[in-house]
C-alpha cells in the first residue's frame, strides 16, 4: 500500500497595515493645512443678533486674519496685541480666548467668534453681564474669587493702565478688586456668585455704565 505524503504549501503572511490615523490639530504645521467651513449663515442668523449681511462681512474679515477658518490661542494673542501696541495684552487675551473657546478645544471657530461678539455688541444687558461673569470666572466653577478678579485687573492694567492719562497708580488693580467685592459680595463669604453679580450690576448705574468701558476693551 502506497502512502501519500501531504505537502502543505505555506504562503508568506501578509503584513497587516493599520489605517492611517488622522493627525492631531496640534501637530506642527497642521493648522496651516486645515480648512474649516462654518455652518450655514442662516443658522448663525438664528443664533446671533447679526443680519446675514453683517455675518458675511464678519466672515470675510475672520478669514482674512485666519485663512484656516479657526484660530488658536497664539494667533489670537498676536492679533489682539495689534490693538494695544504700547502694552502687554497677552494675559488679558488669554482670558478672552478662553471665554470665546466655548468648546474648550483650544480653537475658536467663526461660530464661536460670531456668537460671543453678538452678545458683546448686541446682546441684552443680562446676556452681556452673564458673558462678563463667565470671563471673570476663570476656572468656570460658578463664582468669582478675589484671586480671579485680581488676575483680571492686573491683565487689564498691563494692557492699558500704564498708558492711560492720568496714569493709573500701581495700587489701582487691588483698589478696584476691593471695591468690586465690597459691592458684589453681599453675604461676605469671599466669593461672588452669578446671582450677586447680576443683582448688584443691574441696580448700580456706575457699574452699568462701566459695561460700555468693557465693550471698548473688547
Amino acid at each position: 500500500m502506497t502512502s501519500t505524503k501531504q505537502v502543505s504549501h505555506r504562503y508568506p503572511e501578509r503584513r497587516r497595515t493599520s489605517a492611517p490615523q488622522p493627525r492631531s490639530l496640534t501637530e506642527e504645521g497642521e493648522l496651516s493645512t486645515v480648512r474649516y467651513r462654518p455652518e450655514g449663515l442662516d443658522n448663525l442668523v438664528q443664533q446671533t443678533n447679526f443680519s446675514k449681511k453683517e455675518l458675511q462681512v464678519l466672515y470675510r474679515g475672520f478669514k482674512n486674519e485666519c485663512p484656516s477658518g479657526v484660530v488658536n490661542e497664539d494667533t489670537f494673542k498676536s492679533i489682539y496685541s495689534h490693538f494695544f501696541p504700547q502694552g502687554d495684552s497677552s494675559m488679558y487675551a488669554h482670558f478672552l480666548f478662553e471665554a470665546f473657546d466655548t468648546h474648550n478645544n483650544g480653537l475658536v471657530s467663526f461660530e464661536d467668534f460670531a456668537v460671543s461678539l453678538s452678545i458683546i455688541l448686541k446682546g441684552s444687558i443680562t446676556d452681556k453681564l452673564n458673558w462678563a461673569f463667565n470671563l471673570y470666572d476663570l476656572n468656570k466653577d460658578g463664582c468669582i474669587t478675589r484671586e480671579e478678579m485680581t488676575d483680571i485687573m492686573h491683565s487689564i492694567y498691563n494692557m492699558m493702565g500704564k498708558h492711560t492719562y492720568p496714569s493709573m497708580r500701581d495700587s489701582a488693580p487691588k483698589e478696584h478688586v476691593d471695591r468690586f467685592f465690597q459691592k458684589m459680595d453681599k453675604n461676605k463669604d469671599g466669593v461672588v456668585t452669578i446671582e450677586e453679580f447680576l443683582e448688584t450690576c443691574q441696580k448700580d448705574e456706575n457699574i452699568m455704565h462701566s459695561m460700555h468701558l468693557f465693550d471698548n476693551v473688547i
